[in-house]
């Protein structure tokens, strides 16, 4: 095949109509790569669901044709899936070192760990695999190693932000390689694929260093404990929250597992290394309340987190007194909001002061704003615009923006869409089915698998198991047996008397009809139940039920 008809695309399989979930694709001549892999949060849609992830049954056609899976950095949101779904895949992985150990203990759990290939690749290494020349970039964050990814192909280079922010005073790992995307933008950039998360904020994201500055002045002379919840991931935060302990005379302890596993993680990569000592949770709760900053996960409300299990009573050490500060240093993700107010007023009963990103400056993004894009794109001078990970509206004024300052040429991708780079002719070009899959305790579902549509009717509607014992003349030879699950406990007698009286009468209209069949019988007696609990109760639609009929 000429050159002619070789093509350049972009494909993005989940994160490009939401944050989280991010999965892309590139393909040059039929040989393809992969860019993260990652989860996002299940909402109360999806009841039983902690976890969801893009459906790449797409994969399945190219399988063969994949030559690897290149992860930016380690956030769940970008790593998160792989336990999950390399298994689809079976390809190699290239990762940066703190990548690659929070990916290995992933894999060592889902006992994976010695059939996967990792290759770990230097801060600003590169390698080559088929044609594709890969090359990573350091940036700034709020977790160590973010890496952009220099692609170079054929048909023209493509730069992959990945997740980041210009942070002028970084915390934890190297400042942005300035001089380095200067000299990309200088050999020429076809396409910058780009972060869209933080576009509606005009201003830069700020620095760590300021956080720390203002944590620390905050929370000086509070007078009880204080809980300071984060993501796990965000090792910065947490170095500033340590930092924070030490000038405000308090120990440090640190809550749930995924914390101390990305501590030491970062450790192990020579990051931390003025950490303060961390005391285990039994030893804090002998220290005065007054002395001690615990850092924990539950920032968006999960839960299994540890704050939620301290708000609970569930950890047998620590609890949440009156008096007590508990700083929400985060976000709300999109989509949180309601499973973080709950959370706030779990904490309201217990008499304790909350402190969010609205109420202090206790947060800065991860994220760019206006001002950092303009400057990146001065520095790469792409052709071509691409916005990713971020909701619709976000893609749509992160390509606004890119017209504004002057570039001309944007596309908009949604998950599935098959994106034409290069030669000529660029734009969607295709479409392939995408999708979601949840996780559903180790299995790996579909979002509308009946599992889940039967959970949600259950949970706004309750449901009726219906017992009946007939012998084979029809005729009842025990009293019929309702069992109501998620129907007002008050009125179990009365309504359980209404809906066997409705039964009784259904039974008696079959056998006038000489209706004999069992599934025929089963369901006369599941119409009538349901019926009967809808009229009863008043809702709209009556509960599940679910009907045995016993043969004697």
């Amino acid at each position: 095949m000429g050159e002619d008809f070789k093509q350049l695309l972009f494909l993005p399989l989940g994160g490009s109509g939401e944050i989280g979930m991010n999965l892309n694709l590139y393909s040059y001549d039929n040989q393809w790569i992969m860019v993260d892999c990652g989860i996002s949060f299940a909402d109360d849609y999806l009841p039983g669901i902690d976890l969801i992830m893009p459906n790449v049954d797409f994969i399945d056609n190219i399988r063969d044709d994949l030559h690897c899976l290149i992860l930016t950095h380690a956030h769940e949101d970008h790593i998160g899936a792989v336990v999950h779904l390399w298994p689809r895949f079976k390809c190699p992985i290239y990762a940066s070192q703190f990548t690659a150990i929070i990916l290995r203990h992933k894999l060592r759990e889902a006992g994976l760990l010695d059939e996967v290939t990792i290759h770990e690749v230097d801060l600003s290494g590169s390698f080559k695999i088929g044609d594709f020349d890969i090359e990573f970039v350091t940036l700034t964050h709020s977790i160590p190693e973010p890496n952009a990814l220099n692609i170079k192909t054929p048909l023209g280079t493509i730069f992959h932000t990945g997740d980041w922010k210009l942070d002028p005073d970084p915390l934890v790992g190297a400042a942005t390689d300035e001089k380095r995307l200067k000299e990309i933008g200088d050999e020429g950039v076809l396409a910058i694929v780009c972060d869209s998360t933080n576009v509606f904020h005009e201003k830069p994201s700020g620095s760590e260093a300021d956080v720390r500055k203002s944590l620390q002045e905050l929370l000086k002379d509070k007078p009880g404990a204080i809980f300071c919840t984060t993501f796990s991931s965000n090792v910065a935060r947490v170095e500033t929250l340590a930092h924070v302990a030490e000038a405000t005379e308090r120990h440090l302890c640190l809550i749930g597992k995924s914390m101390k596993r990305n501590v030491a993680a970062a450790r192990e990569c020579g990051y931390l290394k003025d950490f303060p000592p961390i005391l285990d949770e039994e030893d804090a709760s002998h220290i005065p309340r007054n002395k001690v900053l615990y850092v924990c996960t539950g920032c968006q409300g999960e839960a299994r987190a540890a704050l939620m299990r301290v708000i609970q009573d569930n950890n047998k050490h620590i609890h949440i007194a009156k008096g007590d500060t508990v700083v929400f240093s985060s976000k709300i993700i999109p989509g949180n909001d309601l499973t973080i107010a709950r959370t706030y007023d779990l904490l309201i009963e217990k008499s304790a002061e909350i402190i969010t990103e609205r109420d202090a400056f206790v947060h800065v993004s991860g994220h760019p704003g206006q001002e950092e894009l303009k400057q990146m794109y001065d520095w790469i001078r792409p052709e071509i615009v691409v916005p990713t990970h971020g909701e619709r509206k976000h893609l749509l004024k992160q390509a606004e923006f890119a017209r504004d300052v002057g570039i001309e040429k944007t596309i908009v991708p949604r998950n599935g869409t098959v994106v034409k780079l290069a030669p000529d002719n660029i734009g969607i070009i295709n479409e392939v089915p995408v999708g979601r899959i949840a996780l559903d305790g180790d299995m790996l579902i579909e979002v509308d698998d009946m599992a889940i549509v039967e959970r949600r009717r259950v949970l706004f509607n309750g449901a009726l198991v219906v017992h009946v014992v007939m012998d084979k003349s029809g005729s009842l030879l025990k009293p019929i047996d309702i069992t109501c699950i998620g129907l007002p406990e008050k009125s179990y007698g009365e309504l359980k008397k209404y809906i066997d009286d409705k039964v009784h009468d259904a039974l008696e209209l079959a056998a006038k009809k000489n209706i004999t069949d069992n599934d025929a019988l089963s369901e006369v007696v599941r119409t009538a139940a349901r019926k009967a609990a809808k009229y009863y109760t008043g809702k709209e639609t009556g509960p599940v039920t679910n009907v045995h009929l016993s043969r004697i």
